[in-house]
């Protein structure tokens, strides 16, 4: 297995998808008030989005020969009905998924395989874009 520094760096980027969809589902539950109006959505949107990263990473990997991982990262999601909390968690959630792709596109110059380079390109984008967005509705 010629990938195995990238296979583990993408079932990392696995595992942070699979965490990003249990709290963005758990999040979109349990976020009171008015701000369960707009909040609610997002984070179910953010949930779906992740599923679909998931998704992709999972046929990555083994498009790559490896082994997708089946459990999330074990960073603890923090229940809090706290919507500027909820934010937060989230902005540091993004921001970690964000590294690691930022760490998967400088390994996959090495892959030398354009399609798979293309597809995780997108993700990272969308992943800077959440951080943005996220960093925006907190200000």
């Amino acid at each position: 297995m010629k990938h195995t520094t990238l296979i583990d760096t993408l079932n990392e980027a696995l595992g942070w998808e699979l965490r990003a969809i249990n709290m963005y589902a758990h999040y979109a539950a349990n976020v009171k008030g008015i701000h369960r109006l707009q909040l609610s959505p997002m984070f179910d949107g953010e949930a779906t989005e992740s599923l679909v990263h998931a998704s992709i990473v999972r046929k990555a990997v083994v498009k790559l020969q490896g082994i997708p991982v089946t459990e999330r990262n074990p960073h603890p999601i923090t229940h809090t009905t706290d919507y500027a909390e909820m934010l937060q968690y989230s902005l540091e959630t993004e921001t970690k998924a964000a590294a690691v792709y930022g760490e998967v596109m400088i390994q996959l110059e090495a892959a030398a395989d354009q399609d798979l380079s293309d597809a995780i390109e997108q993700i990272y984008l969308a992943e800077l874009r959440s951080v943005e967005e996220l960093r925006l509705l907190m200000e």
